[in-house]
């Protein structure tokens, strides 16, 4: 039931009216007692054994005896110790108004005891009296309880169904609302799809409207305004049945809609070339007429066609971006439009442009001012003409710069024959120069102020009151028109330099002028009058060497090196201009040798340091210019300092190998390096070589025959620190002091000493000056000069080391140290030296005899 359900729990215990059994040890067990209740209980034992007589009854102890008195009933006992006489008539008053009192008398024990069970049993009654009312009282708790959980069981039930009523109109009413919300849902659905349909349904019902509206005869009709709006919303249709080609009947919609998109730009290309052709017509009478100025003639073929570019543009810009869309259908009608427009223009501006060309007379004028007029004039007419194109269209990119070409055609079949004929280098590159700056100098791009807003293609409602076209064609590139003449111009340029490295550098033949050294050098350095004064070539910055600037100094093959890569530089592309370059200075290289060994077999041995010079000029001269070459790529990670030393000489040191000394390395604080990957290594080698050369020949004609008698002597005597073989003696035999006038003898040695100061510093003097006279730059002369010095100061340490081993005694101090020779050496290298002339006779080893012995540090 459901009162038995929701019933509390303390209701449940009290409907039970069944009194339990429990023993005594279950109630010890439940309800124990602690000291204080036992003694509580024990009191209660005790006074329980001692129970007193009913107040009705005391026993009269009227003598002091211990034998009881006889028992009377009184009413109340006296104050006194002693009980009353009893009185008959109260007791029996008493006895027949109490029901414990005897009927009778009691005259037997019997009687007695029977009488005193009676008031034991009254005694015990009147003391169980109130668990009996208690009793009483929990019993009526109890009905009172059970009236009351029988009234809540009902009160419960009825709960119970007002509940379950209360749910069933819950469930009522929740499935009255369901239904409800899906007949609202179903109503939503219905209406979405009927708005749907009508969505879809509009699509289709636009073809009635662009069929009624392209049945309307006359041209006039692309100038309508709701024209462009009806393409526009046949374009929409189109792409929307391409996507939705499964809907009913899509397809055959969809061929009405390109029929009817196919006639609109049909429209629009029949009312263009109407147009244009009507204008043509009229320009070409107007232009056949006498003395049309060129104002005129200039209002007439742009002026009017820009003015008629404003109404057809727009129709234009449709019909290109329907045919950029749907290139199959409608590519064909804009080509014609294309095709028409270039054939209208070329029709007007042939003659005009053969006139042009007629009046610059190409057979007679300079190829550099025809070059420069003709394509000029062309720039300017293809500017106009790509500008008027603008105006019209926004694409056709191809066509029109075909169209261009062909305008160019007519000048170029009369300027490629010149220049493919052309002999003259320097012409060649001013021609290259025309056409290059013509292509810098390209139409700047125009910027769109508006930019075209992206239309989704689900959204009919257009606004084409004010239509926005995206230019496609914003620059003109005249370098793409150009860019064949100034190919053919590259092609001469290239065969007719070739045509110069291979007459003027390869097999030049010298003259007896160019090897005139160092005669060209002085004169090069003698002040240049006001008659003499020329003006220079023109030379590419990269070419200039700003060391070497007297070019009329230079061998003329190494003029026409430079000259030719200088020309060439700016006008043929890098891997043809490093293809030349590197035959050019392979070819320079090779003259350069032939002529420095001309110029050492020309006077020996005088022009022998003439010829290492020369050549150590130009390899100078060529290594610096070939710097400012990109041949290939360098290797930047090389961290050398060479701030201190020329660029082109501290590049070669850079870059050493075993021809160089050591000692010329490490002055320059550079360490070793043996790559020679490098394109330049052929420079760099020679280079290296000549440094060798010139250091080796200055110093050997200055101190080369002290060395060479030191190393004849080494080669033919036994020295003291020689080893010696098995019979004590030395491999090489000893010297013979006691011979005479013997060029080995001490003499000799001490001869040599004393023609010190009438060679040593003048020799060494004169190289230093010649060496100034071919190396412009002091740097370069300096670290020259400073090995040249080592080198003579080492021979002259040879010597002296083979003499101190040869001779013992006073000889050893006539031969000057090192630091001796080294301060005439370093003195004869200034420029401000003077030549003393010692007094006669004068006997330098005498002089270094009397230095070393005083220990003295005054100059000699």
């Amino acid at each position: 039931m459901a009162s038995t359900i929701k019933r509390p729990q303390h209701l449940n215990t009290i409907v039970s009216h069944s009194k339990p059994v429990i023993n005594v040890e279950e109630w010890e067990a439940a309800a124990p007692i602690g000291d204080v209740e036992v003694m509580s209980v024990n009191q209660v034992q005790a006074a329980s054994e001692r129970s007193a007589l009913p107040p009705k009854f005391s026993v009269d102890d009227t003598t002091s005896s211990s034998r009881p008195s006889t028992p009377t009933f009184r009413g109340k006992p006296g104050p006194g110790s002693r009980p009353s006489t009893p009185n008959p008539s109260s007791a029996h008053r008493r006895t027949t108004s109490h029901a414990l009192h005897p009927k009778q008398p009691i005259q037997t024990p019997q009687q007695f005891y029977d009488w005193f069970s009676l008031i034991d049993r009254s005694v015990t009654h009147s003391q169980e009296s109130h668990i009996r009312a208690h009793l009483q009282s929990v019993s009526d708790h109890l009905e009172t309880c059970d009236q009351l959980i029988r009234r809540i069981d009902q009160i419960d039930q009825e709960l119970d169904d007002m509940l379950q009523g209360w749910r069933s109109v819950e469930v009522g009413g929740k499935s009255l609302k369901d239904a409800c919300e899906l007949l609202l849902q179903e109503r939503d659905r219905l209406l979405d799809i009927t708005v749907s349909i009508d969505e879809r349904l509009e699509y289709f019902q636009e073809l009635e409207q662009a069929t009624r509206m392209l049945n309307h005869p006359g041209e006039s009709l692309v100038l309508q305004s709701d024209f462009l709006y009806m393409v526009e919303r046949v374009d929409i249709c189109i792409d929307y049945l391409k996507d939705h080609r499964h809907f009913k009947e899509a397809e055959i919609y969809l061929l009405r809609f390109q029929q009817c998109m196919t006639r609109a730009m049909t429209l629009i290309k029949m009312y263009f070339v109407g147009s244009l052709r009507a204008l043509t017509a009229d320009v070409s009478k107007r232009l056949s007429e006498k003395d049309v100025s060129t104002t005129a003639q200039m209002h007439l073929l742009y002026t009017r066609f820009h003015t008629v570019s404003g109404p057809l543009a727009p129709l234009l810009a449709e019909l290109e971006r329907r045919a950029q869309a749907h290139p199959e259908e409608l590519s064909a009608l804009l080509s014609e439009c294309h095709t028409a427009y270039f054939s209208a223009r070329k029709s007007l501006l042939v003659g005009r442009l053969m006139e042009e060309i007629k009046g610059l007379d190409p057979a007679r004028t300079e190829l550099v001012e025809l070059t420069r007029a003709g394509c000029s004039y062309l720039k300017q007419l293809c500017t106009d003409e790509f500008t008027l194109f603008r105006s019209f269209f926004n694409s056709g990119e191809e066509q029109l710069y075909q169209y261009l070409e062909n305008l160019c055609d007519y000048l170029y079949d009369d300027l490629r024959p010149r220049i493919l004929h052309e002999p003259r280098l320097t012409a060649l590159c001013e021609v290259c120069t025309v056409l290059q700056a013509l292509m810098v100098l390209d139409v700047p791009s125009v910027s769109d102020s508006s930019s075209e807003e992206e239309v989704g293609l689900d959204e009919l409602p257009l606004d084409l009151d004010h239509p926005k076209r995206q230019r496609g064609l914003r620059t003109l590139h005249i370098s793409h028109l150009l860019q064949m003449v100034l190919q053919d111009a590259q092609t001469r340029l290239f065969f007719k330099a070739q045509s110069v490295i291979q007459s003027e550098i390869r097999y030049y033949v010298p003259k007896p002028e160019d090897l005139a050294y160092p005669d060209k050098l002085v004169a090069a350095r003698k002040p240049v009058s006001a008659m003499e004064i020329k003006e220079k070539q023109s030379v590419s910055q990269i070419f200039q060497v700003k060391s070497w600037d007297k070019q009329e100094a230079w061998y003329p093959t190494l003029q026409k090196t430079v000259w030719v890569l200088s020309q060439l530089h700016e006008f043929v592309k890098p891997a043809i201009f490093d293809e030349l370059a590197q035959e050019a200075i392979k070819y320079c290289l090779q003259t350069l040798l032939n002529a420095a060994e001309t110029l050492r077999s020309k006077n020996p041995p005088t022009s022998v340091f003439d010829g290492y010079l020369f050549l150590l000029r130009h390899l100078f001269i060529l290594k610096e210019m070939t710097q400012n070459l990109d041949l290939v790529h360098r290797d930047t990670d090389r961290g050398i300092d060479l701030s201190g030393v020329p660029e082109s000489l501290a590049s070669v040191l850079g870059r050493t190998t075993s021809l160089l000394p050591n000692a010329l390395l490490t002055s320059l604080g550079m360490p070793r390096d043996e790559d020679t990957s490098d394109v330049r290594h052929g420079i760099d080698q020679l280079l290296k070589q000549a440094c060798e050369d010139v250091i080796k020949t200055a110093a050997d004609e200055v101190s080369g025959p002290l060395r060479s008698w030191a190393e004849r002597v080494r080669l033919t005597y036994a020295l003291d620190n020689d080893p010696v073989g098995p019979d004590g003696e030395p491999a090489l035999p000893r010297m013979d002091y006691a011979q005479k006038n013997h060029w080995a003898g001490a003499e000799s040695a001490i001869s040599c000493v004393n023609s010190v100061p009438y060679s040593l510093e003048s020799e060494t003097h004169k190289h230093a000056t010649r060496l100034r006279l071919y190396i412009e730059d002091e740097r370069t002369v300096e670290v020259l000069l400073r090995h040249i010095q080592e080198r003579i100061v080492d021979n002259w340490t040879y010597f002296r080391d083979i003499v101190w081993q040869l001779y013992n005694g006073r000889i050893r101090n006539n031969i000057p140290t090192a630091e001796m020779i080294r301060e005439m050496v370093v003195k004869g290298c200034r420029e401000d030296w003077v030549y003393w002339t010692p007094p006669t006779p004068y006997y330098f080893s005498e002089v270094v005899a009397s230095r070393n012995s005083s220990g003295s540090s005054s100059s000699i």
